[in-house]
């Protein structure tokens, strides 16, 4: 459900981190603007994707733009000589293209490489030490966006890069240039999205003046290191203009990230939308030592555009979606709070899609799109996704083209919920596959009645015909919360909001003591249950409820567990991390808090994420992470529902969409 209730008291409020940071300046620009009239549009948005100093010294250009831009006359130099024409595969990268060429003169172990318009303009610099290249130096986590590292198995030129990335990003890659000003200041501002402080010690940067040597990053800040989360800025001492560069250097000489402008591109400011991972675009206002506001941008694509890191932004947000023309109707999000202060950023990968095709879940019961909350791999099938709506519909989902969509052969429109009698209508928001293979759905009340609480865990058997399916089991326990009975349609739709099975190996294997015995559980002592809990999420306060669900249709009560969370949307058990993952929506600031088993058999938070920043603050009630066996090159997929189908809003891409695809790390 749109969490408009979460304003009430009850409901806590979470507190967000302050960020930080600081400014620079350059004259005598007149040569680069002269050259300048030389250049393409768009140039800017053509970055080096992927290099080798093995064999033919080949190089891979991409165009991050939304428009074809032609390199005709366009050079390239390394660290010991002059520019030098080379002979692309292709004169002109179309938008979202790859051009490669072998490197006029051969790249050496430690090496860099300049790329220049045909006006001697730079675009684009890498930097490498020895070996770093070999098989080749790639940018992992989005070709001409990701962060600089290794490739760990044979070179992709010509294509995507994430066959060869490593499976996981260097810790200091996850630094990234975040906002640059030429006007007056020119102020530098890095951001580091890792989960640890960086050491910047011995770091440099550079401007896009080949004459000009890097300076230390450390002597214009005073500062050694950047917190996780945290921002650092600096004035810069080399002086940034017109049709300029910036590039970041570690110590070993590696690139760590770049960003290119065209004439009066950083006034005043050129910041990446989204914050920290969206593509370089120029800003009305600056915002040194806070988070990028990337309202009243100008430029874009053959503006100033060009990416730096490059991931989707607000308004052209994420790919693979659709316009909306008619069928349902988003709803704004409600209920909007800030994620806690200790929430490390997500530690996937940069690029999130759009993985539905627009209003995909109208039902007849209602024209809307809205409310599909719940989801839940099925480990049995990791091909399927099984997704619940809020107005009693299932839905078994598949891919197809990259998108999840209603598995055919099991039912193109969804199936219908009923309660245990075939009737009423479940206000359906949790599901979770049990061991034994069948579909367990919570509901908070029943849609026919929306002032009383009805939270019960309805088990449905997958393999039942017929377009409405019937709970083989049905548990109530709405006794247990008094607090949702009050006439209150809010507090009646505060109950379960989600659900997720936990298989008693391990739950044994982990130690986790019994809150009914403080001891050891035991799962003979329960032997109606099957083979696992379920852990019941209630959004009313955020805590986890225990239930065992025995095959007689009576229930066994474990007591509850503190999540941290003000409320909790979705609860699932990831084997791959080996943690029971707690998600809150926009309310929570969008965040996934993992518990473990602690030494005292206690389940406690362990560590909690936030959503990926690219993606829109929505009443995302829905998380799924799939199961370790589809990891592909050290990832595998992340999926967000969003309840509302708002997305950035009327006229994003996103609008009327529910699902947003990610990667987690295996």
């Amino acid at each position: 459900m749109p969490t408009s209730s979460h304003s009430r008291a009850g409901v806590a409020s979470v507190c967000a981190a302050a960020l930080t940071l600081s400014g620079l300046l350059l004259t005598g620009m007149a040569t680069a603007q002269t050259a300048a009239a030389a250049d393409p549009a768009g140039y800017p948005n053509v970055r080096i994707n992927e290099v080798t100093s093995s064999n033919s010294d080949t190089v891979e250009l991409y165009n991050t733009g939304s428009a074809a831009v032609s390199i005709s006359g366009w050079k390239m130099s390394d660290d010991s000589f002059s520019p030098q024409s080379f002979s692309p595969s292709s004169g002109t990268i179309p938008a979202g293209g790859f051009v490669t060429f072998d490197s006029p003169k051969g790249l050496g172990d430690a090496d860099k490489l300049v790329i220049y318009t045909s006006g001697g303009t730079v675009v684009d610099r890498v930097e490498w030490a020895t070996g770093r290249a070999k098989p080749a130096m790639a940018r992992c986590g989005g070709d001409g966006n990701g962060a600089w590292v290794t490739t760990t198995s044979s070179s992709t030129f010509g294509a995507p890069n994430a066959a060869g990335c490593p499976s996981s990003v260097p810790a200091a890659s996850r630094v990234r240039l975040n906002e640059v000003s030429s006007n007056g200041s020119d102020t530098v501002e890095l951001y580091n999205g890792g989960t640890s402080a960086i050491s910047i010690g011995a770091w440099k940067y550079v401007d896009g003046d080949a004459s000009h040597s890097p300076a230390s990053v450390s002597s214009s800040t005073g500062a050694t290191s950047i917190p996780a989360g945290g921002y650092l800025t600096f004035d810069s001492t080399i002086g940034l203009g017109d049709n300029d560069s910036v590039f970041l250097i570690d110590a070993g000489g590696n690139s760590i990230d770049s960003a290119t402008w065209a004439a009066d591109g950083a006034k005043p400011s050129y910041e990446r939308c989204a914050n920290a991972i969206g593509r370089f675009r120029t800003a009305v206002t600056a915002t040194p030592g806070a988070q990028n506001s990337c309202s009243g941008n100008t430029g874009g694509d053959g503006d100033g555009g060009g990416d730096g890191d490059g991931g989707p932004e607000a308004g052209e947000l994420l790919g693979g979606g659709g316009s909306l023309t008619s069928g349902c109707t988003p709803e704004a999000p409600s209920g909007t709070g800030s994620a806690p202060s200790s929430a490390l950023a997500w530690p996937g990968g940069l690029d999130v899609t759009i993985a539905d095709n627009v209003c995909a879940f109208t039902t007849s019961t209602g024209t809307e799109g809205r409310d599909l909350s719940g989801l839940a791999f099925d480990p049995a099938h990791p091909s399927v996704l099984w997704a619940a709506k809020n107005k009693n519909w299932l839905y078994k989902l598949v891919k197809s083209n990259g998108k999840w969509i209603p598995d055919a052969t099991w039912s193109a429109t969804g199936k219908q919920i009923r309660f245990a009698g075939g009737s009423g209508e479940p206000d359906a928001e949790g599901l979770t596959v049990g061991g034994n293979g069948h579909i367990y759905v919570t509901s908070e009340r029943d849609n026919t009645d929306k002032e009383a609480p009805k939270n019960t865990i309805m088990e449905f058997d997958p393999a039942s015909t017929g377009s409405t399916l019937s709970p083989i089991h049905q548990w109530d326990m709405t006794a247990q919360f008094p607090q949702l009975d009050t006439g209150s349609k809010d507090d009646a739709n505060l109950g379960f909001e989600g659900v997720g099975y936990v298989p008693d190996s391990w739950l044994t294997a982990n130690g986790w003591t019994d809150p009914r015995t403080g001891t050891a559980y035991n799962p003979a002592a329960y032997p109606l249950h099957g083979s696992g809990l379920f852990f019941a999420g209630l959004e009313w306060d955020g805590s986890l409820h225990v239930y065992g669900l025995n095959s007689d249709g009576t229930y066994t009560t474990f007591g509850s567990i503190p999540t941290s969370k003000a409320s909790v949307m979705d609860v699932t058990f990831d084997n791959g991390t080996q943690r029971l993952v707690a998600t809150c929506d926009n309310t929570c600031g969008g965040t996934h808090t993992f518990m473990k088993v602690n030494a005292s058999g206690a389940l406690v938070p362990d560590v909690t994420y936030t959503k990926p920043a690219v993606m829109p603050t929505d009443n995302l009630e829905g998380f799924a992470l799939a199961p370790a066996s589809t990891c592909v090159s050290g990832f595998r997929e992340a999926v967000w529902s969003d309840d509302g189908v708002y997305g950035f809003g009327a006229g994003s891409s996103s609008y009327g969409h529910a699902l947003y695809s990610g990667s987690f790390p295996c």
